[in-house]
């Protein structure tokens, strides 16, 4: 069986309200919020295992058995492929997400092509509506 190719992009506000939005095969989009605390220090890096970590959640329950996710963050791929030391912060945010993960019997991260920022895009115009009212 094939692994179900995603495409995700993500945001987070100031207070940690997130959104995913995540492009599953090529026609359908989830939306999916979440929330994270904030370490500016990490330059984002929260945010994305806080995203993955609640698309994973959400597909985990919707059954899927098999997904290669794509993300536009270089670091997150990084740091799950390579299998290396997080600051601290990120210490919990890592073993979540890998527990998450390891719910899945296949799963892949890789680097997205540039042409899929628009997910990315997306999360950070609903997060700024957000910030903004």
């Amino acid at each position: 069986m094939k692994p179900l190719n995603v495409h995700l992009g993500f945001a987070a506000g100031p207070q940690g309200q997130g959104v995913a939005y995540a492009r599953v095969g090529a026609e359908r989009t989830l939306r999916v919020p979440f929330s994270v605390r904030r370490f500016p220090a990490l330059l984002e890096r929260e945010v994305a295992y806080a995203a993955l970590t609640a698309l994973a959640n959400v597909l985990h329950r919707r059954g899927v058995s098999r997904v290669q996710v794509l993300v536009e963050d270089s670091r997150l791929v990084e740091d799950l492929l390579e299998r290396r030391d997080v600051p601290a912060a990120l210490n919990m945010a890592y073993v979540r997400l890998r527990c998450v993960l390891n719910q899945f019997r296949e799963f892949a991260v890789a680097a997205a092509p540039s042409d899929y920022s628009d997910l990315t895009a997306r999360a950070r115009s609903e997060v700024a509506m957000h910030a903004a009212a």
